[in-house]
């Protein structure tokens, strides 16, 4: 689908990525942004329309799916990382809240808003994963757990999708310059970079878009030797602990 023309609503729009693919969204010409947020205040951006929006909470999904009927281009882009060790004391429950924005607010708000789009000539819907989607690095385990899952959710969705000419896409890109990732070290990549990148994946009908260069490696790796990765993740941790 293009991008020009479009009805667009973000999740997570205040801050961060979510700012990005509004950003994004409008230079690219699309009509109507909607801006997700669980405090719309935040929204200071007179070109949007600021929508409440807590992706954990089903009657702010349903008030979303009343006033943003127009939709054609959803953006899953709201989640929740909290860089917790799967056996650490409060693992189960980083996993439970992270789990609650990343995978069951993210299947809500497909199940919301799949017979919106289907009525407005299908559109698409972007779904913002991880390379931690394909394997698991031990100091942020629960949050990959939820986007191991995640990764389940939009491919599920694509398939069930397609013959209502819904494209579903998942984006994938190692840690982004937010506020989310402050705490990591390393390389981290712009958020309008990924934005764009989202954005050219929509317009060339993909169903991934492998959004940086850590993507990249990843993918690569996982498909090359998955073993050896692995053994990365086992080394980085023992080395940890010690």
């Amino acid at each position: 689908m293009k991008i020009a023309g479009s009805v667009a609503l973000v999740t997570g729009a205040n801050r961060g990525l979510g700012k990005a693919y509004v950003e994004a969204l409008l230079s690219s010409g699309a009509a109507k942004v909607y801006a997700g947020a669980r405090d719309p205040s935040k929204i200071t951006d007179s070109r949007v329309i600021p929508v409440q929006l807590d992706v954990s909470s089903t009657s702010d999904i349903n008030a979303a799916v009343r006033q943003c009927s127009d939709v054609t281009l959803l953006v899953n882009n709201a989640g929740a990382m909290l860089n917790t060790p799967i056996l650490s004391p409060d693992g189960v429950d980083a996993m439970r809240k992270e789990m609650e924005v990343n995978v069951f607010g993210m299947a809500s708000m497909i199940r919301g808003f799949a017979p919106i789009l289907a009525k407005n000539g299908g559109g698409a819907i972007v779904n913002m994963l991880s390379v931690v989607s394909w394997f698991t690095p031990p100091f942020n385990a629960t949050y990959a757990a939820s986007k191991h899952a995640a990764l389940a959710v939009s491919d599920a969705a694509r398939i069930e999708l397609r013959k209502q000419g819904t494209q579903v896409i998942g984006v994938y890109a190692g840690f982004i310059d937010t506020e989310m990732a402050a705490p990591a070290s390393g390389p981290k990549t712009a958020p309008g970079q990924v934005a764009a990148r989202t954005l050219e994946g929509v317009e060339s009908d993909l169903n991934h878009v492998l959004a940086d260069e850590r993507a990249r490696q990843i993918y690569d790796a996982v498909r090359r030797d998955p073993e050896q990765l692995e053994r990365t993740q086992q080394e980085a941790w023992d080395q940890r602990k010690r």
